[in-house]
């Protein structure tokens, strides 16, 4: 059998885990996601390292590695041991019986004595099924996952992957991210379920790894259409029946452009998570107005106001995949004005529109990237970062001090204080028509703000 080294950050720590456990009797196990990296990368350093430990009984491994290592509980019937000081999870084998029809009803059942066939077979996809023993790596791959690993594909392990339907948006994103074609047969099983009974946290946590890990979201989106599980995400099923012109986008449908959109956002994320959440998701959802006012005029396919009327349908989208109010907050402006930085430069937008524009998207660095990605989305049409007009916009937006932040208020409540204004509501309306008037250009400095009340006044 082949062997894979063991090294990187974390195998000091791998080792000496593996020392107590073969002390005790034991025998220790890589499998997962540390396996996978570190064969189709050997240079690879996977962040994640989960192993499984044959012949100790649960009680004694969890006496044993607490007396090592700082520990936390976790999983169901608390099965998993997690290394607070470091990234790694182990765990026993364990049965998951099914005992009802919700992804919670299970009985976990340890089993230190079963087989190391039998415990990878629970597991989602033969890539993620082949095990190292460590310390010397040695590699056992019961379900052939080396093969299908040269071979980039992505096949279930067993019929118990319809055990939990979430596997389907795992496939999706590990096939986006891998670039790893879905093998027809777990297509097939992959059509016979349903996402009916996963909870939001469990949808989002898949869509949110797509997001932030995928490279081909061709391979990762195609397949959810392959299985037709674009059924329960009608706002995408949608953007596959609605035409372009080809002469703006010879490259087809807007299904076809969002995923070269979301091809080119993947060239230039950066290492910031939430910002590439929120632009992210903005790329995802920015056309999806235009199955709702594309029409055909003088033969010619339009979408006028798509991207307003394409809020409301983002909206809906992101509330079924989560309930997390800032990052749709975020998203929606950027949906709403991702044609913004074209129209500015053509018109060669002022001063005061620049600023209100950073008002309503928060960040104009952001969107530009999510205007560079869209651009990005019509090959073989050129496209490069950034672009032209984001280029424009981004130097205006950078004399104005609004590349990455809202315009703020220059006045305060305490400034009207001080010139004999009182507390009330009125005050409110006046801070609020100054701030207007700042961003249309009317002062700079609280000095000159308070010459603009002072004219008010008069």
């Amino acid at each position: 059998m082949p062997i894979i080294s063991i090294e990187g950050p974390s195998a000091p720590t791998i080792r000496r885990i593996a020392e107590i456990i073969t002390g005790e009797g034991g025998r220790a196990y890589l499998v997962g996601g540390w396996v996978r990296d570190r064969i189709i990368n050997p240079e690879q350093d996977p962040e994640d390292a989960d192993i499984e430990v044959f012949g100790i009984a649960p009680e004694k491994l969890r006496e044993v590695l607490t007396k090592n290592f700082k520990c936390n509980l976790y999983g169901k019937s608390f099965q998993i041991i997690g290394l607070s000081e470091h990234n790694i999870d182990v765990a026993i084998p364990r049965r998951e019986l099914k005992t009802g029809s919700g992804h919670t009803d299970f009985d976990v059942q340890g089993d230190p004595e079963m087989s190391l066939s039998e415990a990878a077979a629970r597991r989602d996809f033969t890539v993620n099924s082949i095990y190292a023993r460590i310390p010397d790596g040695l590699i056992e791959d019961p379900f052939d996952g080396m093969v299908d690993l040269r071979s980039k594909i992505l096949r279930h392990t067993t019929n118990r992957f319809t055990e939990d339907p979430l596997r389907v948006l795992r496939a999706m994103q590990f096939s986006a991210r891998l670039g790893f074609r879905v093998h027809e047969d777990t297509v097939a099983l992959s059509r016979t379920l349903t996402q009916k009974d996963i909870s939001r946290e469990r949808l989002f946590d898949e869509w949110k790894k797509l997001i932030l890990k995928g490279n081909d979201f061709q391979l990762g989106l195609g397949f959810l259409k392959d299985c037709e599980w674009l059924r329960f995400y009608p706002e995408l099923q949608e953007l596959d029946h609605c035409d372009q012109d080809p002469e703006w986008h010879p490259e087809g449908n807007v299904w076809t452009h969002t995923l070269h959109c979301l091809n080119a956002f993947a060239k230039i994320r950066t290492g910031d998570e939430w910002e590439n959440l929120v632009i992210g998701f903005a790329v995802l959802c920015h056309d999806m107005g235009k199955p709702k006012t594309t029409i055909v005029e003088n033969k010619r396919i339009r979408s006028p106001g798509h991207a307003r009327k394409g809020v409301e349908i983002a909206r809906s989208f992101l509330h079924r995949l989560t309930n997390h109010k800032n990052l749709i907050a975020e998203v929606l402006p950027l949906v709403k004005d991702h044609m913004t930085p074209l129209e500015f430069h053509q018109n060669k937008a002022g001063d005061s529109a620049i600023r209100r524009l950073a008002g309503r998207v928060k960040r104009i660095d952001r969107l530009v990237k999510v205007a560079t990605a869209d651009k990005g989305g019509r090959p073989p049409l050129p496209w490069k970062f950034p672009l032209p007009e984001g280029e424009w916009l981004l130097a205006r937006a950078e004399e104005l001090a609004v590349k990455d932040s809202t315009p703020k208020a220059i006045l305060m409540g305490k400034h009207l204080l001080e010139i004999g204004h009182h507390p009330g509501p009125q005050l409110g309306e006046i801070l609020k028509a100054a701030y207007e008037a700042q961003l249309d250009g009317g002062f700079n400095d609280v000095e000159g703000g308070l010459e603009w009340i002072r004219a008010q006044d008069s």
